[in-house]
């Protein structure tokens, strides 16, 4: 009898490419009920409370047409651990057979996260386009009060992404903004985490980073000019989307870096709760790029530094803590910051140096300096 050779499982890497199905247009949502009904009688629609009520006259026609029995929830107070018991009860309540999620990242995350729990599919409905998390097999914890504490890789992305062009134009257009800024974090934390990396797979993500962070310099002050045309509808498209394919390509090897990380640690100061996402991230690449020069004596990085400055400066993003209404942070506050955004299980890691808080600290407040490899260091003072 021969012998079955046995196959070692260490070197299988599983890969979350993309939801099963994309839908995007004007009016999207409208046209989409048969692709929800797919999924099962008896869905749960997860949202905050302006989401929930912003989406009922579009999907109120959907759950009549094809008698589908939903109910509501509201994932508030936050994408938490006390809103996720809670939601997996109602789910248990209702007897639900698939998840509908609406808003925004957070109540995407929490959507994904319950539908994952449950073993249920997941339909994620954006209403803004200032995160990818529509699209992502990925959901991040905070606390009760807003302060990241972890994420959840999850085994399969959305099952069916809606993307209606009618509801992300009724979203404020700083959000839109914002998306942009988390977008452009793939290509500066991507081609940093990838390394030396010569896989076809990463090598393919990184350069689809880098054309996501040219179709976003060139074209995004135009599409928020023209809010619904169609150089808007492609920077909607790039914000959304494509940061998912990226991360879907190049999988662990184009992880976030230094500006999530920095993100992660200025959600722990309430005064940031009101700063959207990709506000705080896009902060976080001119912070990862200055530590770049400051450690490295990096000159490609000082002219990506000040190429952004510009860019964001024509776009609103913020340049500065000032710009994030932080210009009274204290030392002590900024010491906190780095300590969480250097944990040793913080992608900051991947950067190819060592970095600790007080340089962290140095380069937050030194980010809008023109001069290069000039020594920074932060005040002893109560506020700096």
């Amino acid at each position: 009898m021969k012998q079955q050779t046995q196959v070692s499982t260490s070197s299988i890497i599983t890969l979350q490419l993309s939801p099963a199905q994309v839908m995007r247009g004007k009016g999207a949502v409208s046209h989409a009920g048969a692709n929800i009904a797919q999924f099962g009688k008896r869905p749960l629609i997860i949202g905050g409370d302006y989401t929930l009520t912003l989406i009922q006259p579009h999907l109120e026609p959907i759950l009549e047409a094809y008698e589908l029995s939903a109910t509501t929830a509201s994932y508030l107070p936050d994408s938490c651990d006390k809103s996720h018991k809670y939601l997996q009860n109602v789910v248990a309540d209702h007897k639900a057979d698939f998840i509908i999620g609406v808003g925004g990242g957070k109540s995407l995350d929490m959507a994904k996260l319950v539908a994952s729990q449950s073993n249920l599919p997941i339909v994620t409905i954006p209403t803004s386009a200032a995160t990818c998390a529509a699209w992502t097999a990925l959901s991040n914890i905070y606390s009760e009060q807003g302060a990241f504490q972890y994420d959840v890789p999850l085994p399969y992305a959305p099952n069916l992404l809606i993307l209606d062009y009618d509801l992300i134009a009724s979203a404020p257009k700083r959000t839109l903004i914002a998306g942009i800024g988390d977008a452009l974090a793939k290509w500066y934390e991507a081609s940093v985490s990838s390394g030396d990396s010569t896989a076809s797979l990463t090598i393919a993500a990184v350069q689809q980073a880098r054309v996501l962070r040219d179709i976003l310099l060139q074209k995004s002050a135009t599409a928020l000019e023209n809010p619904g045309g169609e150089v808007w509808q492609e920077i909607v498209d790039a914000a959304v989307l494509l940061p998912g394919v990226i991360g879907g390509l190049g999988g662990a090897n184009c992880r976030t870096v230094a500006a999530h990380a920095i993100h992660n640690g200025l959600t722990h100061l309430r005064e940031t709760h009101d700063i959207l996402h990709g506000e705080k991230v896009a902060y976080g690449i001119l912070v990862q790029l200055r530590l770049e020069e400051i450690v490295q004596n990096n000159q490609l990085a000082a002219s990506a530094r000040q190429q952004l400055l510009e860019f964001y400066a024509q776009i609103g993003l913020p340049k500065s803590l000032e710009d994030l209404g932080l210009g009274n942070v204290t030392l002590a506050q900024l010491r906190q910051v780095g300590e969480i955004a250097c944990t040793p299980r913080s992608d900051i890691h991947r950067l190819p140096f060592a970095v600790v808080p007080m340089e962290l600290a140095a380069a937050m407040v030194s980010t809008t300096v023109a001069e290069t490899n000039k020594s920074v260091t932060v005040s002893q003072e109560s506020n700096v």
